[in-house]
C-alpha cells in the first residue's frame, strides 16, 4: 500500500460542496478542511499497482468547483 496526500484548491464558495461530493464518492481515508493556499487535504491508501495520477484524474477532476 501507498499513502497518497492530495491538496485540493476549490473555487471560492464551493469548498463544502466539493467536500460533500468527495465524501459521497467514498474515495478518501481522511478529509480535512484547511486554510492557506489550499482548501481541502485528502488522505488515501492505495495499492502500489494503482497509478496515482490516473486515480486523481478519474475520481476528483469531475467534481464541480
Amino acid at each position: 500500500m501507498q499513502t497518497v496526500l492530495v491538496q485540493i484548491r476549490c473555487k471560492p464558495g464551493t469548498t463544502y460542496q466539493v467536500a460533500d461530493k468527495i465524501y459521497e464518492k467514498e474515495i478518501h481515508s481522511e478529509l480535512y478542511s484547511i486554510s492557506g493556499e489550499f482548501d481541502l487535504h485528502m488522505k488515501k491508501q492505495l495499492p502500489r499497482a494503482i497509478d496515482i495520477g490516473k486515480y486523481v484524474s478519474d475520481n476528483l477532476l469531475d467534481i464541480d468547483g
